[in-house]
């Protein structure tokens, strides 16, 4: 359960609030204020508050959230093609320079894409600018403070965007406006369908009124302009938050002035059973340190200038705290490998078993001989090949067939083969011959030739149109080495053997 701290250090006052994250749960603990006098530092209150806030807490926050004042940010809405937005970093840096008054190496910055479509293929971004200098020196600020350096920090009235998915309203189709209001400054922030398109720092704030009130609305309105100016849709109702949210009247002033509905910003859907009654009605008051402390629940709403050469690294004492997690988490990791190991293995002994078994039937079958191994069928293999070795080519073929007719036709002879047909080991000629007897002494000539046997002449007929004889000879092509030899059973006698015996 993770707890966060939102610090809102203000020109006169600073505000934390500590919230803790549980399962399904976000939690508000403790909200606590102190109020910078003249001889204080704003380290010194910030200890003091933070020290309050943390009272009873056995373990310093997971992590810390600050923000910058929005007088020392510059924020720019730009439009940019819709191709730059795989390199926009570095588009950025280029289109920033030109409209900061100091040096983009001295600077920081950070943005966000808005959802909304600026046409013609562009994309509409929010950038914020801030001095590396100033950046540094609130991280020291709180540092110093807490002996904890803030994880994030936010920008002025852009922080407050993390409110939107817990405080009803400010996520309306129609854009709204809250409104900041603090001693000596205040901020607006507008937002249209939940998200955060303008924002800016007023230098006036309740101190003064009512004389001042007059100023401030005018301020709040000409920041409206502002915004409408920039292609922005204007408000159609305002919010407040912050000290002045609770001056007297605020409401019903700054509602006649803009001539849209203000009321206190409503409190959001988190649990503040920890709270007491007092701390339940001032959520209004520390809704920009709840803002920064929700900002911490992952990649939150907002900028972070926390960036570049000042990136947020968490050191060792960090890890130190969480090693008991870790180490459940690797027994986790290590159980869950040891039992995929143990499936994996038994499957594939199940699988070896049952290859073993078919091929101990099949080689049984087969061979004669049961083996399990590859091995041993590769060897009861190369032994069965060993007895009945046999070579797969004939020792005659039909070129030897063709070689042996014509060795048996007399060169004196006058003869015609019309077809020749070797099949298998049969051979049929259709030849022409002077005579009858010339065909029968081919054919006697071939009977007495190796390899060719049971030589026959099927037919004679006589040529039409001449007195030549037509044949028609067949015969077998069977070398004695073509003959199988069955293999010899084990324990039956040799034929000579036999022999032997039965002569005696």
């Amino acid at each position: 359960m993770p707890t966060w701290l939102g610090i809102d250090i203000g020109s006169a006052n600073v505000k934390v609030a500590v919230v803790r994250s549980a399962y399904r749960k976000t939690a508000i603990l403790r909200l606590v204020s102190g109020e910078i006098t003249a001889g204080e530092t704003a380290a010194t209150v910030l200890q003091r508050v933070v020290m309050k806030a943390m009272d009873g807490e056995a373990q310093p926050a997971d992590a810390i959230a600050v923000a910058l004042e929005g007088s020392r940010v510059a924020i720019h809405r730009l439009l940019l093609p819709g191709a730059a937005q795989k390199q926009l970093s570095e588009v950025l840096g280029y289109e920033l320079e030109s409209q900061i008054p100091f040096e983009m190496s001295e600077a920081l910055f950070d943005w966000r894409i808005q959802n909304r479509d600026a046409g013609d293929g562009q994309i509409a971004i929010v950038a914020a600018v801030a001095r590396i200098e100033d950046v540094r020196a609130r991280i020291d600020l709180v540092k110093q403070a807490v002996m904890q350096e803030p994880e994030r920090v936010g920008v002025g009235a852009l922080s407050l965007g993390a409110l939107v998915p817990y405080v009803a309203g400010l996520g309306e189709d129609e854009a709204v406006a809250v409104v900041d209001l603090g001693a000596k400054a205040s901020e607006v922030l507008v937002l249209e369908k939940g998200e955060a398109v303008f924002a800016r720092t007023l230098s006036i704030g309740t101190e003064g009124l009512p004389a001042t009130a007059s100023r401030l609305a005018r301020e709040i309105r000409l920041s409206f302009g502002a915004h409408r100016a920039g292609g922005g849709t204007p408000p159609v109702r305002v919010f407040l938050c912050g000290g002045g949210a609770f001056v007297s009247g605020a409401e019903g002033f700054l509602s006649g002035e803009l001539e849209i509905p203000v009321a206190q910003l409503p409190p959001p859907a988190l649990d503040v059973t920890a709270l007491d009654t007092e701390s339940t009605r001032d959520l209004p008051r520390y809704a920009k340190a709840i803002a920064l402390a929700l900002s911490l629940a992952g990649r939150g709403a907002g900028m972070n200038l926390r960036r570049g050469p000042l990136s947020f690294e968490r050191g060792f004492s960090w890890v130190r705290e969480r090693i008991p997690l870790l180490a459940g988490l690797a027994a986790v990791i290590l159980v869950s490998f040891v039992f995929t190991a143990w499936a994996r293995l038994y499957a594939v002994r199940n699988e070896r078993t049952t290859l073993e078994a078919a091929l101990g039937a099949v080689t049984k079958e087969v061979l004669g001989t049961e083996a399990t191994t590859a091995d041993q069928a590769q060897d009861l293999l190369a032994k069965e090949n060993a007895l009945t070795d046999e070579d797969p080519m004939p020792h005659a073929d039909a070129f030897d067939v063709m070689v042996r007719l014509s060795e048996a036709i007399p060169n004196s002879m006058v003869h015609d083969i019309e077809e020749l047909d070797v099949q298998k080991g049969h051979v049929v000629v259709h030849g022409v011959v002077g005579s009858i007897p010339d065909a029968q002494g081919i054919a006697s000539t071939l009977s007495e030739t190796p390899c060719m046997s049971d030589v026959k002449i099927k037919s004679t007929t006589q040529q039409i149109g001449s007195d030549r004889q037509k044949y028609v000879m067949e015969f077998d092509v069977k070398c004695p080495e073509d003959l199988k030899v069955p293999p010899k059973k084990k324990g039956a006698p040799a034929a000579g053997s036999s022999a032997s015996a039965g002569g005696k």
